[in-house]
């Protein structure tokens, strides 16, 4: 397998997006990350990668009909050898995780583990799939520390981006389209809602802003018309809004230091994954 097989199998550049989570969850519980617990981040990164390796794994028969541009069914990369690296990258995350936190860290992080494989496995082919990948990343906002909030911020809004994103190749819904913007709204509100000194309030107002430009604009574009472009457009939107989103949360809990660290990852991401895309 060559880099840019392995590059676009686990979809490297959107792990950007995923880095914040753990920021975010220490921020709100009051726990910023300091030392070792710095590692968390990277830890998030080789569980969401693990997650895509083995999303191609378990959807390579669909993939050879709908998308078979995608590493496996187009014979760049075999099943066993996606099926390894997404093993390889969950004990990464975990021993990570662990030398993070400890024990600590490591209880935290099996549940973000079993929610992956779940999701990859089973319940993405079940009604219950949007809920499934809310859960993914609300345990890896836990990772980061006990903030129930922020965990149900986040899982809020990557509920409504996974059941948009089922419109991806055919199209979908105005009326799931719909609910993604009510979601994103609700998620902007709760972010920079509750008690914060004037300066954190407005410094995630800021980055609240920021999550409904990227996150809704294009969202509200597929409420209008939920072609498959639109859809896969206010996916990518949704998915680079977790980035303005846990700025916001980190900001008003203080940490607006680390928060405007994460807001520079967006234009990067936007940048990496107009060569990788994130779906």
């Amino acid at each position: 397998m060559n880099a840019r097989a392995f590059v676009e199998l686990v979809r490297a550049p959107a792990a950007l997006t995923v880095l914040g989570d753990t920021v975010a969850g220490a921020a709100a519980a009051g726990e910023p990350l300091r030392r070792k617990r710095l590692l968390l981040p990277l830890a998030s990164a080789s569980f969401y990668w693990a997650g895509m390796a083995l999303n191609d794994w378990a959807d390579r028969g669909i993939d050879a009909v709908e998308r078979p541009e995608r590493p496996i069914p187009s014979g760049r990369v075999s099943p066993g050898t996606a099926l390894g690296v997404a093993s390889g990258l969950t004990l990464a995350g975990l021993g990570i995780a662990t030398a993070a936190d400890g024990r600590r860290g490591l209880r935290a992080a099996v549940p973000v583990a079993g929610a992956v494989w779940a999701y990859d496995t089973w319940l993405k082919r079940t009604a219950a799939a949007p809920l499934a990948m809310a859960a993914c990343r609300a345990f890896d906002v836990l990772m980061g520390g006990r903030a129930r909030l922020a965990a149900a911020t986040v899982g809020l809004h990557t509920l409504g981006v996974t059941a948009l994103s089922a419109g991806e190749v055919h199209g979908g819904s105005r009326a799931v389209a719909r609910a993604s913007v009510a979601g994103t709204a609700v998620s902007a509100g709760l972010a920079v809602s509750g008690e914060a000194k004037p300066a954190h309030r407005a410094a995630a107002a800021g980055f609240a802003a920021s999550f409904l430009a990227t996150a809704g604009k294009p969202q509200l574009d597929a409420a209008t018309k939920p072609s498959a472009r639109l859809v896969r457009k206010a996916t990518v939107g949704g998915i680079h809004g977790m980035v303005p989103l846990q700025a916001a949360l980190a900001a008003r809990h203080g940490a607006v230091r680390s928060a405007a660290l994460l807001a520079g990852v967006l234009p990067l991401a936007g940048k990496l994954a107009r060569k990788v895309s994130p779906t």
